[in-house]
């Protein structure tokens, strides 16, 4: 008898879930994060602080669980989360949201964006075009949803994609393009001319543009704009964030959509079926975080950038060719002239060679395209300062 239907296991390979042996691949990530404990090394693979978040956002979710928001919230998410999430986007972008019919509250982004793929894939024939590197739950669930993933590739030294590669890739199977801006794991944030194209290419295909916007309020060179904004874009856009890297609270998957009211209509249908609902006292405590004056998020994003530096500074003196990010919590660094030009066994040799841990870019690409991306590794500089000193000082034996 097959116990494991054979549709999920094709499924499973082609999003690289299985192993050959058809046993369950472990990530990158998970090996990484073993690893550091095997040889006690510091984890800067991982995208996740070790400080927690505003204590007025931390008091908040204390105080509802006190008062009893410890049962099943509405479907869509609580009132005053919609209401404050429509609320900051018309803050910081002038967006329009209605909190009725236009914004659902989801279990994280990841949520968001299994749930809008779920709803908006009809046809093994349709099409989703991402940038690569990508973050690695797309690939698995563009294969969940049965359609087939497009690439466009991001070159160095700024990590933006070619526009007439972009145009070549766009095509009228196209469903979905999906967006991820600040981008993971490259830092990169995409220019106007690269979001009027990705528009463009929308509107002529008829295909609907996802944005994955986690890193909005971590974009260092220029405030973050959000291809929503942008003239012919509101009314075929999913715009997805979450609470959980602005506020330092990645563990509390609190995250949200917002568009047009007939395509949340549709990610609600599918959504009520994944978790239905999730994080009933934390759905307070992030809408006091989303009205919290500017000056928090402007020192949350000063305080990431001096942290980069530090980084930066210290993996040059190691030897590093370091790509400055744009945005997020990545720093991508070139190992090549350390003898990295193959990242996951330099990466796999790291923690025991320097006491630190970092993950190759390659995890992010499929495998066809390794060899464009070979030597690069990604380090997360969402640490305490003092940790990544000790990193630093660990680091320079490299040199």
């Amino acid at each position: 008898m097959d116990v494991v239907p054979g549709a999920w296991r094709r499924t499973a390979a082609g999003a690289g879930l299985l192993s050959p042996q058809g046993e369950v691949a472990p990530t990158i990530f998970a090996e990484m994060s073993a690893a550091a404990v095997r040889f006690d090394a510091i984890n800067l693979g991982q995208g996740f602080p070790d400080e927690d978040g505003p204590s007025v956002v931390l008091e908040a979710a204390k105080d509802a669980i006190a008062h009893g928001a410890n049962q099943y919230p509405p479907g869509r998410g609580i009132p005053d989360l919609r209401l404050a999430i429509s609320e900051h986007q018309r803050r910081f972008y002038s967006l329009e949201a209605d909190p009725d019919t236009e914004v659902l509250v989801t279990a994280g982004a990841t949520e968001a964006l299994t749930a809008t793929l779920l709803a908006l894939i009809d046809s093994p024939e349709d099409e989703v075009v991402v940038f690569e590197p990508y973050y690695d739950s797309y690939a698995a669930v563009v294969a969940l949803a049965g359609a087939r993933l497009r690439t466009v590739p991001l070159r160095l030294p700024d990590f933006q994609p070619d526009l007439d590669q972009l145009a070549a890739v766009v095509n009228d199977r196209t469903r979905i393009i999906l967006v991820n801006d600040p981008h993971n794991p490259t830092g990169a944030v995409f220019g106007p001319e690269v979001q009027a194209e990705v528009v463009r290419l929308a509107n002529r295909h008829d295909a609907v543009i996802v944005t994955d916007e986690v890193y909005e309020h971590l974009s260092f060179s220029a405030p973050h704009v959000p291809i929503a904004t942008l003239p012919g874009a509101a009314e075929r856009t999913l715009t997805i964030s979450s609470g959980g890297k602005t506020f330092s609270a990645t563990g509390w998957k609190i995250g949200w959509v917002h568009g047009p009211a007939e395509l949340i209509t549709a990610v609600l249908t599918v959504k009520q079926f994944l978790t239905y609902v999730n994080g009933s006292a934390f759905q307070p405590a992030i809408a006091v975080g989303l009205r919290l004056p500017d000056s928090y998020f402007d020192d949350a994003r000063a305080t990431l950038l001096h942290k980069h530096r530090i980084l930066g500074d210290a993996l040059r003196t190691a030897g590093f060719d370091v790509h400055p990010p744009q945005g997020g919590y990545f720093t991508v660094a070139d190992a090549t002239t350390l003898g990295g030009a193959d990242a996951m066994a330099f990466c796999r040799a790291l923690p025991e060679r320097a006491g630190v841990v970092a993950i190759p870019i390659t995890a992010f690409v499929a495998p066809e395209h390794h060899g464009d991306y070979a030597g690069l590794v990604r380090f997360a500089a969402c640490k305490r300062v003092d940790v990544l000193e000790e990193a630093a000082r660990r680091l320079a034996a490299l040199g």
